[in-house]
């Protein structure tokens, strides 16, 4: 192949190394055989998947399937045989709960149509269960199934659960064993049952039920046979808080732990930690050298107390001293989360010249999509398919870095056998309309393979680990490629007869040239040719590139030599089957709270693995667990959470650096027993920010809404529409003044409840808000669950409940308060009713106390346009009785009260006019604050009270206010004792047309003639308000 055409072959990747599809599915495919062939094998019991197979809809549906066999998850263990057997039947309920939670939805189950099955002939539990199925992809939105996925295949789509039991054809359920293939686009399934399939006759569908690969897993973890390490396991089976050291006594006296305490003391002072921070990371850094038996550090970060920096600390110091470390996270966010902050700690460390060097020693892998590499633009360059895809090219054969240098070499050391050469090629002839001129095919040719080396070179130093590639080599390719560069500038400004005599460098030609007369230029040429010459031949010398045939190979070798190693804690199960190099020393589990404590069996088993350090917070929420068997079980818990119960020690960060003080004061007192300080920029004056003006958007505020109404959707999960109008109109507030002022501002909108959050986005969604964090306002709705790890500038929680009762259920979990009290920056805005929280007897309880204590208790009636928000809300939703009451949000500063009589209930429900219904509203609102309407002394005219038909001696006390023609709304005052005291109302008495009003006059009449002569006195005053 031409030189041009390897240029169009290299410089066609996407700058940031857009993969084949093919190299990131190899993994997860490669991984599916062997675990196949081990489950064949060894597997003489059942395995997770045989359990499944086996479950019946009745079995799937009964939810104490496994009631009898799941026993509480013990506080200590006898032995790690004892404790790894605890998890398995919770782990096969909460897989079989998932499962039938999953069933009662599949109405709304991401469907396929199945257009082809084909039995397949790859080791599988059977050989003949072993199918490829092809999808009809000509529908749009079709669900295409991934690994790990479970399938009900089925003869229908279903619209409940019993159409997955047709008595025709029941269903089948099918594990997805890999990804689409390339060729046949054929998708490998292993099923429970056989299928059968005619292409011309049945129609079959695919749908999506659940993914098992984590609870697999899992499962694998469980069922290591004794051959896993259970060295970390073992030393956390039970815990002697009074045996439990700091230090390793052993270690903590030697020399060498305190010059190695020094040298991480240097490394950390220049990432500007506080002392919490700092003594953190020298305890953990210490573990490296200790060889006296496994120890597990715990790091208790509550909200804001810059955990993900302290983690990123350690991991740069870990990575200074080139130990082998793994890196996990329940999540893809947290990994990567992690990941990024430990990028901007080596942003500061990089070579001149914003060399990458160094990066080879970091590897992050997991789901491309999941973990959404396309957006972080700083991980590409750690990411292990994006690694494996430019290696790939630079030890490609031809046009790799040997081939690249070679050729190089080459053209350097003898440009006219070079070109002679091209000459004697038809093929690149062919290339040109003409052959070039020595000087052209040089320049061009200089070109092309200085982008070839450049290209490799910076994949070499930037994705090969440091310890196959030392510095040094990498300042002299570095060099290379700068006098390279050089080169072709030179190349420009030179004679074509000058360039010809500088490329010479035979000893007969030599002396044909007049050095006198030989250009700066020219002598610069032939300088640097010889110097890069000189450097490419020593590279060649001292660097040996590694020899890798396929992907997989490079792949081994970048997990078995990387420093620092990220991955979920499901992912890390990987790494098992991996052949290291060098071991793995240490395993740093961030998030490790929120961490099931079985899930964590899988990166505590690496072979390896001598030390475990934990970072979390057991205040803030578990791991989410569908079966309620499990959650009773314990199944939720982290190892975290246990050590702490059983007093293991765990060193605290005890400065906080995201939450205004008002925020901050009251989770403090309630979850952390006042053991966290304010740091130095929250206390400043500056953060108070101040987004909106008036009181009740203080930095800490509960706004009380006494007129929500709490509801079920069809999902069974609870809403408040009257705090989601209260929600979206504190929003549309915070954005006009911030399209005003020009202030960044990200806003945060939290529920515990689904249901909740799902009507806040639609009402948000409206307004067309952003939700990307970098433009000038962005609102983010999720569940407080959702939430837990992120901050916002501003936060609006919506509790939801109003019962008055005090009942909360779901709410009423201290963790789960913790994390959405925590979010905030700098003004955190809860909405509810606070009689309910009140009566709740839970921490809500106290928050409401301790917000009336402060002053931060405001009524929503409080401000204009929230109480308009509400009587909006409820006239919307037909909640009259709310409404239209006494203790309705609309008569709450008004001087007079307001009855109403059940014939206007009646008949205001009868109305759908909205507009009708708000100009009641707009009058009794006036009438309440004292508002008359000049009284028409023309008795004729349609709204006097003097000329009602049939109406007798009381017709005069009626009033009668026009509000939509024909409809009328009919009012009198009346008298009512309240505390001992007499005092008149306004009693709205209907609403009505007025050809209806006569007949009210004498029902009102037949009251009336009952009252005393006081009471018709005082009916009768009248006190006009100017």
């Amino acid at each position: 192949m031409s030189t041009k055409k390897n240029l169009k072959k290299i410089l066609g990747l996407d700058v940031e190394y857009e993969l084949d599809s093919s190299s990131e599915l190899s993994e997860e495919d490669e991984e599916e055989g062997s675990m196949l062939k081990k489950m064949k094998t060894e597997d003489k019991i059942p395995g997770f998947i045989d359990y499944v197979f086996s479950w019946s809809i009745a079995d799937i549906l009964n939810t104490d399937l496994y009631k009898d066999k799941v026993n509480p998850i013990p506080d200590t263990f006898s032995s790690s045989v004892n404790y790894l057997e605890s998890f398995v039947n919770p782990l096969l309920e909460e897989t079989h709960a998932d499962l039938r939670s999953n069933m009662l939805s599949v109405y709304s189950a991401p469907v396929s149509e199945i257009c082809g099955v084909q039995t397949r002939g790859i080791p599988a539990l059977s050989d003949n269960l072993s199918y490829s199925i092809a999808l009809n992809n000509n529908r749009r939105n079709n669900y295409e199934p991934g690994h790990g996925d479970l399938i009900a295949i089925t003869d229908v789509r279903p619209n409940c659960i019993d159409d997955l039991n047709r008595p025709r054809i029941s269903y089948v359920l099918g594990l997805v064993e890999g990804t689409k293939e390339k060729v046949s686009n054929m998708i490998p399934i292993l099923s429970s049952k056989t299928i059968a399939f005619d292409r011309e006759r049945d129609t079959l569908f695919a749908v999506f039920l659940t993914n098992l690969t984590t609870n697999r897993q899992i499962w694998n973890a469980l069922h290591h046979g004794g051959q896993g390490n259970t060295d970390i396991i073992n030393s956390v089976l039970k815990i002697d808080p009074l045996a439990v050291e700091e230090e390793c006594s052993l270690c903590s006296s030697t020399e060498n732990e305190r010059v190695n305490r020094s040298k991480a003391r240097k490394v950390i002072e220049t990432l500007g930690l506080n002392r919490s921070q700092e003594t953190a990371v020298l305890n953990c850094v210490a573990l490296k050298e200790c060889v006296h038996g496994s120890r597990v550090k715990l790091i208790w970060g509550p909200p804001g107390t810059g955990k993900t920096k302290t983690v990123a600390s350690l991991l740069y110091t870990l990575l200074q001293m080139k130990c082998r470390t793994l890196i996990c996270a329940p999540t893809n966010v947290a990994v990567t989360g992690v990941a990024k902050r430990l990028m901007s700690c080596l942003t500061s460390g990089k070579l001149e010249n914003n060399i990458t060097y160094g990066l080879g020693d970091i590897v992050l892998f997991g789901n491309m999509k999941r973990m959404e590499i396309v957006g972080h633009k700083d991980l590409h360059d750690v990411f292990l398919e994006n690694r494996i895809s430019v290696l790939a090219q630079c030890f490609a054969p031809h046009s790799g870095w040997k081939g690249s240098a070679c050729e190089m070499t080459s053209l350097l050391e003898n440009p006219k056998r070079e070109y002679n050469h091209y000459l004697g090629n038809p093929y690149e002839m062919n290339e040109h309309d003409f052959p070039l001129a020595f000087e052209d095919f040089f320049r061009e040719k200089l070109f092309v393979l200085g982008k070839q080396l450049a290209f490799c070179i910076t994949g070499l130093y930037t994705h090969l680990p440091t310890r196959f590639l030392p510095l040094e080599v990498v300042k002299e390719m570095v060099r290379v490629l700068d006098k390279l560069q050089s080169l072709e500038t030179l190349l420009q400004s030179v004679s074509k007869e000058w360039l010809q005599r500088a490329l010479i460098d035979k000893g007969e030609e030599r002396g044909l040239i007049n050095r006198k007369e030989e250009s700066f230029d020219s002598l610069m040429i032939r300088s640097i040719k010889l110097q890069c010459l000189e450097e490419l031949k020593s590279i060649r010398e001292t660097f040996s590139e590694p020899n890798f045939k396929e992907s997989r190979g490079i792949r081994n070798f970048c997990l078995s030599n990387a420093c620092l190693i990220f991955c979920t804690a499901s992912s890390s199960g990987k790494l098992h089957a991996r052949e290291m190099t060098v071991p793995l020393e240490m395993v740093i589990i961030d998030e490790a709270a929120q961490l099931k404590e079985c899930e964590s069996t899988l990166p505590l088993q690496i072979p390896g693995l001598r030390h475990a350090v934990l970072v979390g917070d057991e205040k803030q929420l578990p791991a989410m667990v569908t079966s309620k068997i499990c959650e009773k079980a314990g199944f939720g818990r982290s190892l975290f959470e246990r050590l702490v119960k059983l007093g293991h020690s765990k060193h605290l960060l005890n400065i906080q650096y995201r939450m205004h003080p008002s925020i901050s004061l009251f989770p403090n007192n309630e979850f952390y027993g006042k053991q966290i300080t304010d740091g130095p920029n929250v206390i400043e004056r500056a953060y108070e920010k101040g987004f909106l003006d008036e009181k009740i958007y203080s930095p800490f505020s509960f706004i009380n809404i006494t007129n929500g109404k709490e509801e079920f959707d069809n999902r069974h999960s609870r809403r408040n529409m009257v705090e989601v109008s209260v929600v979206t109109e504190i929003v549309s507030k915070l954005y006009k003044e911030c399209m005003k002022s020009k202030k960044r501002v990200r806003v945060g909108c939290i529920s515990p409840y689904k249901a909740q959050v799902f009507a806040i986005q639609e009402s948000l969604g409206n307004s067309n808000y952003s939700t990307d964090a970098n433009d000038l306002f962005s609102v983010n709705v999720r569940s407080v669950d959702g939430f837990q790890g992120g901050e916002e500038d501003v936060i609006i929680i919506s509790t939801v409940r109003c019962n008055g009762s005090g009942s909360l259920c779901f709410l009423d979990n201290r963790q789960r308060a913790n994390v959405a009290l925590t979010r905030a920056r700098y003004c955190l805005w809860i909405l509810g009713d606070g009689k309910t929280l009140l009566n709740s007897r839970s921490v809500w309880q106290k928050l409401v106390t301790d917000a009336k204590k402060r002053g931060c208790f405001y009524n929503v009636y409080e401000d204009k346009n929230l109480s308009l928000a509400v009587t909006n809300a409820l006239i919307r939703l037909r909640q009259f009785n709310s409404l239209f009451s006494t203790d309705s949000i609309l008569f709450k500063v008004s001087n007079w009260k307001v009855c109403f009589s059940p014939q206007f209930h009646e008949s205001i429900t009868r109305i759908h006019d909205v507009e009708m219904q708000r100009e009641v509203v707009s009058i009794l609102v006036k009438l309440s604050s004292g508002w008359r309407r000049q009284q028409n002394k023309d008795k004729n005219a349609p709204n006097s009270n003097m000329n009602i038909e049939g109406g007798g001696g009381y017709s005069p006390l009626l009033e009668l206010y026009d509000v939509k023609r024909p409809i009328i709304l009919v009012w009198t005052t009346e008298t009512v004792i309240e505390n001992s005291t007499e005092m008149q109302v306004i009693k709205v008495l209907d609403i009505l047309p007025r050809s209806k009003i006569s007949e009210l006059a004498r029902r009102f009449d037949r009251v009336v003639d009952s009252y005393t002569r006081n009471q018709m006195s005082r009916c009768r005053c009248k006190q006009i308000q100017e």
